[in-house]
């Protein structure tokens, strides 16, 4: 088990990442290449990242300082982010996370995103990916 964003945990992450073909293959078709941050709202840096290259997560760890600048940068409260990793969470319920502000992304076009399907869908089955990593915090 690992704390949630810490350099064990994102490693993780990045192997569920690149073992699920409706992530990794469908952000492959696009193209998609980002670095995405994750932390939570109440701290000024993230707390991990993972850098996705032609929709393989390519390196994944505890966030640095030397780290490349972001795309995306998600950040939740502690509470909001074991919720939707306990029980997922669907279009509708990121939807109203987001417009109710438990949801921010600090770097990234989330609204844009939203419209694109082929970004969109990947994004929530991320969050069902979350949920095959093992969090000290849900223990």
């Amino acid at each position: 088990m690992a704390a949630l964003f810490s350099d064990d945990w994102m490693k993780q992450f990045k192997d569920a990442w690149n073992a699920e073909p409706e992530v990794r293959d469908r952000l492959a078709e696009i193209d998609f290449n980002s670095v995405v941050y994750c932390g939570f709202k109440n701290e000024e840096t993230p707390r991990g990242l993972f850098v996705v290259e032609k929709g393989e997560c390519v390196h994944a760890g505890a966030w640095s300082e030397s780290e490349p600048a972001a795309n995306w940068d998600m950040r939740a409260d502690l509470k909001d982010w074991l919720k939707w990793i306990e029980n997922g969470v669907g279009m509708m319920g990121l939807g109203s996370a987001f417009a109710t502000g438990k949801l921010k992304f600090l770097v990234g076009d989330y609204k844009g995103m939203l419209k694109d399907p082929r970004m969109a869908n990947p994004f929530i089955k991320c969050f069902g990916l979350m949920h095959q990593v093992d969090t000290d915090e849900l223990k």
